[in-house]
């Protein structure tokens, strides 16, 4: 049974988009840990377009451009419009969230986290080695100054999944990736391919590289980026359901940000703690309460058989949005750099 999955580069326009809403959410953060805070972008060639809501102690509006400014520099794009659109949060939203003595949900949803036996995540083989694929692209990028990429890229990684045990066998690996002009298509093979070297299982299949031919105009320049798009590159490359929130650009007191943080930890704790092959855990929330509605967790034991927890995660864990902002440590995070790839390789770090 062959399944792909994806993972795009921290250059790639979306995740460029999801950079400069998480750089603005850590200023705030940083000044005002209890800031709300929803920042949408928008990035189109050398233009900027911030929207949301931002309600905060902190006047941070004349920082903004900044802020983008910074994010672009380091992943070498140029900003010249800007245009911000940042207004404050609903005064409804905001006493909905904390009308109750305990913080409530900043938003209703369901919520996702998902965990396995083996690797060095906890993800699925496939996924585990496109996120090595890019991190080598990345790696090159950042640290060779003679490198002939631009950095934005793209991996699919196929799998047979009835192979037996954790690894996988490799049936396609898929890299598409930006470089520079004057570079002929055989020499970023050969470049791309020498990298590939460096990645366990990157060369055990067939191997792909740039089908579509020559691709030397990349980032915000050739598509439009905006924050949010890449919400299953961010959690499960499709290997696990995902909710239907996006993460960057919001503060935590949004459920469908930590709320999934959580569920990945739970999630996590559960297949150690009890020695599963594999285990799924879904939160549900209600905006203002402090509650979810519905937790449970779904796993598999080694010998096939089924693994089912529910009343009891409320009582080993504390899930209201405050619990899980303090036990994750969720206001004093770099969200930035959580941005640029899975953000599910933080919870918990490896």
């Amino acid at each position: 049974m062959l399944f792909s999955t994806e993972m795009v580069s921290k250059y790639h326009p979306d995740k460029f988009a999801d950079q400069i809403s998480d750089a603005i959410l850590t200023y705030y953060l940083k000044h005002d840990p209890y800031a709300h805070v929803a920042c949408e972008c928008l990035a189109k060639g050398i233009t900027i377009v911030l929207g949301g809501e931002i309600t905060s102690t902190v006047d941070g509006k004349q920082e903004h451009r900044a802020i983008v400014e910074d994010v672009a520099s380091r992943l070498g794009y140029h900003v010249d419009g800007f245009v911000d659109l940042i207004t404050p949060q609903s005064v409804q939203i905001g006493d909905a969230v904390n009308s109750c003595r305990t913080l409530g949900a900043g938003d209703q949803g369901m919520m996702f986290g998902y965990a396995c036996r083996g690797g060095r995540y906890h993800l699925p083989y496939g996924q585990e080695l496109a996120i090595g694929i890019i991190g080598a692209i990345e790696a090159d990028v950042s640290e060779n100054p003679s490198s002939i990429l631009k950095g934005d890229a793209k991996t699919q990684v196929t799998t047979d999944l009835e192979t037996p045990g954790y690894r996988k066998d490799v049936d396609t690996v898929l890299v598409s990736v930006c470089h520079k002009e004057g570079v002929g298509l055989d020499e970023v093979k050969a470049y791309v391919k020498r990298l590939l070297e460096k990645v366990p299982g990157a060369l055990d299949g067939k191997l792909l590289i740039n089908p579509a031919g020559v691709w030397t105009l990349g980032g915000p320049d050739a598509d439009c980026g905006l924050t949010g798009r890449k919400i299953v590159c961010d959690q499960y490359g499709g290997y696990a359901p995902v909710g239907g929130g996006a993460f960057s650009g919001k503060d935590p007191t949004k459920v469908d940000r930590s709320a999934s943080y959580m569920a990945r930890r739970i999630a996590v704790d559960l297949v150690e703690k009890h020695g599963l092959e594999d285990c799924t855990v879904q939160l549900a929330y209600a905006i203002g309460e402090t509650l979810p509605v519905s937790a449970n967790a779904v796993g598999h034991k080694a010998d096939g058989s089924l693994f089912e927890e529910g009343s009891a995660l409320y009582k080993d864990y504390d899930l209201t949005p405050e619990g899980m902002i303090e036990f994750l440590g969720l206001r004093t995070l770099d969200y930035t750099a959580i941005a640029g790839g899975n953000h599910m390789i933080h919870f918990p770090e490896p």
